[in-house]
């Protein structure tokens, strides 16, 4: 299994920081979603600079924010301290969560379990499963083998995961790459409520697309 590596979130400033800032568009149905359930114990896991964190303590959940990165914890509670809300968060490493048996009621991972590989991603859903209470939730986003990313002639890791090596926050850091038949072995142990494939173009490099899988599951 290969080590984990964070975000270089030190690099990351200006309109590229403001990016990072503005929730995800399918995070504003997750709240409405899990306030209408009920659901208040809430984890963002790998949480960048916040902006699903603050977001979802805004919106009256009890909200824990977790990432490698010192830096972003770090920048996620000066956020969260200028924002006015109360957030728990810790630094450590997704393979080995920090929390109880059953802590969580619904947690979100947009763009985050990725950056390991294929032992490493079947490890980090284990701990998913065990620190989410039974009729939890969890929302995550995979790479998908559509990407432009997939077909690089990146450092291979494994059958399904490179290593990006690209100038930037990522650089150097392993992405795992996944299919159709393959979300569905890694989540057998769980209800999938929801899978669907989006793809993003950025519009100054349009041959470089971007694939993500989503994927709502139910514990």
């Amino acid at each position: 299994m290969v080590d984990s590596k964070a975000w270089n979130w030190n690099i990351v400033k200006g309109d590229h920081e403001r990016h990072w800032q503005e929730p995800a568009m399918e995070s504003y149905y997750l709240v409405s979603r899990w306030l209408t359930q009920g659901k208040k114990d809430f984890l963002d896991l790998g949480c960048g600079l916040g902006r699903h964190t603050i977001q979802f303590a805004k919106a009256g959940f009890n909200t824990s924010g977790f990432d490698l990165s010192e830096t972003s914890i770090k920048r996620t509670g000066e956020y969260a301290e200028q924002a006015g809300v109360k957030v728990a968060l810790k630094v450590g490493d997704m393979l080995n969560l920090p929390y109880d048996d059953e802590n969580f009621d619904c947690i979100y991972c947009r763009n985050v379990i990725s950056h390991t590989d294929t032992v490493g991603v079947r490890k980090i859903i284990a701990e998913l499963k065990r620190v989410l209470k039974n009729g939890g939730e969890c929302y995550l986003t995979l790479c998908s083998k559509q990407s432009w990313g997939f077909q690089q002639d990146w450092p291979v890791v494994d059958e399904n995961t490179k290593i990006r090596m690209m100038d930037g926050p990522e650089n150097g850091v392993p992405h795992f790459y996944a299919d159709y038949d393959l979300i569905i072995d890694l989540f057998k142990d769980f209800e999938i409520v929801k899978i669907f494939q989006v793809e993003e173009r950025i519009v100054e490099e349009p041959t470089a697309s971007s694939y993500h899988y989503h994927v709502l599951t139910r514990k």
